[in-house]
């Protein structure tokens, strides 16, 4: 199903402008769910830069998580989100997210949403890594997509909401210290929404990475423009690296869900040695940090690929279970049920993003976050397996409750505050490529990072945004945006990465091993130096 720009009641004042309650800016899994509690008591406009397919909710493969097994218990869900996020979490974020989230993902059933059942017509849940017990529903290995055909099954049919496809927001409009909407542009030339509140549902960042599971459009546009804004942003040295990802030369990087693990999926090395307990006593369920770190050392180790194998399981089961990795590695030539499948880690997810309270609230008055894009806290260092697709869902409700409230922003969560300046003049400095600024954010702020490493990042970053910064006012070139947000966001996560001087959850330094609770038990967020 492709974006709608039919008949809706906001209003269009001149040729690409509009008027609405409401802007939303993004449309997966947050804005969508958010956008149909907003229609209830007001107009709404969704600006989507593409199809909604293309979105970070329809890559999810492995599933939702939520307490709605007989053996579980959003107590027991809290725990390992907890453990999960290596000290960082906001309990109150976590507790909110295991309690609320059962509620919406059965609203999501009554939607018409089908998740895989079992025999005796009960949701089947699968374990992921890290979770204690079977807790993820799941759609066979297409969940995301499920979900996001049921939310925009009821977007479609919604008079009061306007989807606004093929637009890239510029800009979020700042007056009087307050977001009004933002400026965007669409293959029909420049438009502005006007909007009492907006709401950033932008996704996220992988694409900053040369290796990454995310589609095209994750370039982290919403914390760039948040940023530029002069709201605060937060924990993005904190970016998770899926460890099993299908590599295969001339073959698009492609997630190989965590659910195969679970299902009992292996790491082996090229001897055909399972090794993670070598490295983690949890073994091939450890957490998505320690997998990427043990994989990586075991190839260096080895000088050679690691891989995943399914060989020992039945393989009618698993053709059955994830009918889409098996077609994708077919086409690459692989059997998943029969041959080693080559993997290696890639940028995943990112736990920072724009700061906000539980109910979606920035620094800056009238704008709102919710989804991979805003930082309240919940994921802390590393994310849970199967926790992003419910983030968006709960927290894009109650920040559409929040929004349709108004008020003036709460209190922020405690954090220190520093402020970046991402721009520096660096006379013979050029526009990168996107190529350029994803290469180096995967040599230097990948996996494992070092001081140098990082240095030299963060100096090549600053000359780069300062280089663009003189380039951009002088074209709408879309591409020349796009780089822009990619040397904006990796500036930040750089910088963020370089401050941090210990290892803990999905940041690990080489030359700080160690987690330091006495000097980094602590979120920081940056802002700009001139707000």
């Amino acid at each position: 199903m492709t974006p709608s720009t039919g008949p809706g009641h906001p209003r269009f004042d001149r040729q690409g402008d509009l008027r609405s309650d409401f802007l939303v800016i993004g449309s997966g899994i947050a804005g969508l769910r958010a956008a149909l509690a907003l229609a209830e008591t007001g107009d709404v406009v969704v600006l989507t830069k593409a199809d909604p397919r293309e979105s970070n909710t329809g890559y999810a493969q492995g599933g939702i998580a939520a307490a709605v097994g007989p053996d579980d218990s959003p107590e027991l869900h809290a725990s390992d989100t907890l453990a999960a996020g290596d000290g960082l979490c906001d309990p109150d974020a976590v507790n909110l997210l295991v309690r609320e989230g059962p509620r919406y993902v059965t609203e999501l059933m009554a939607w018409g949403a089908a998740f895989d059942r079992g025999e005796d017509g009960t949701p089947a849940l699968a374990r992921e890594g890290a979770h204690s017990v079977r807790r993820v529903l799941h759609a066979h290995d297409a969940t995301g997509r499920e979900i996001a055909r049921v939310l925009w099954t009821r977007v479609s049919s919604n008079p009061r909401i306007r989807v606004v496809g093929d637009a890239q927001a510029l800009a979020l409009n700042v007056h009087d210290g307050r977001c009004a909407g933002a400026r965007f542009m669409t293959g029909d030339g420049l438009g502005t929404v006007v909007a009492e509140r907006t709401l950033l549902a932008t996704g996220g960042a992988g694409q900053v990475f040369r290796e990454t599971t995310n589609p095209m459009i994750a370039t982290g546009d919403g914390v760039a423009m948040a940023f530029h804004a002069g709201a605060r942003v937060a924990d993005l040295e904190f970016v998770q690296f899926h460890p099993t990802v299908l590599s295969v030369a001339g073959a698009p990087r492609f997630l190989l869900s965590e659910a195969l693990r679970g299902e009992g999926a292996r790491l082996v090395n090229n001897l055909g040695e399972s090794f993670m307990e070598r490295y983690e006593p949890a073994g091939d369920l450890a957490s998505r940090d320690l997998v990427s770190r043990a994989m990586v050392r075991e190839a260096e180790r080895t000088a050679s690929p690691v891989y995943l194998t399914l060989a020992h399981l039945p393989a009618a089961f698993i053709r059955e279970r994830f009918p889409t990795i098996a077609q994708t590695c077919a086409a690459a030539g692989l059997d998943l049920t029969a041959d080693p499948i080559p993997v290696r880690p890639a940028a995943h997810y990112v736990m920072g993003g724009v700061q906000t309270d539980l109910d979606g609230n920035t620094s800056l008055p009238g704008l709102y976050a919710a989804g991979e894009v805003a930082c309240t806290g919940v994921h802390g260092a590393n994310r849970l397996a199967s926790n992003s697709l419910l983030e968006g869902l709960v927290f894009g409700a109650r920040a559409a409750l929040a929004m349709r409230a108004g008020g003036e922003p709460a209190q922020l969560p405690e954090s220190d505050v520093v402020d970046d300046g991402l721009e520096r003049d660096s006379g013979d400095a050029t526009v990168p490529t996107a190529g350029e600024v994803r290469d180096l954010m995967w040599r230097h702020v990948g996996v494992l990072r070092t001081h140098a490493g990082l240095e030299t990042a963060v100096t090549r970053l600053r000359a780069w945004t300062w280089a663009i910064g003189r380039h951009k006012e002088e074209t709408h070139d879309p591409d020349v945006r796009r780089v822009e947000n990619l040397a904006t966001v990796g500036g930040l996560i750089a910088q963020a990465a370089l401050r941090r001087t210990e290892s803990r959850g999905a940041h690990f330094r080489t030359d700080f091993h160690h987690r330091d609770d006495l000097h980094w038990m602590k979120r920081v967020a940056q802002r700009r130096h001139d707000h």
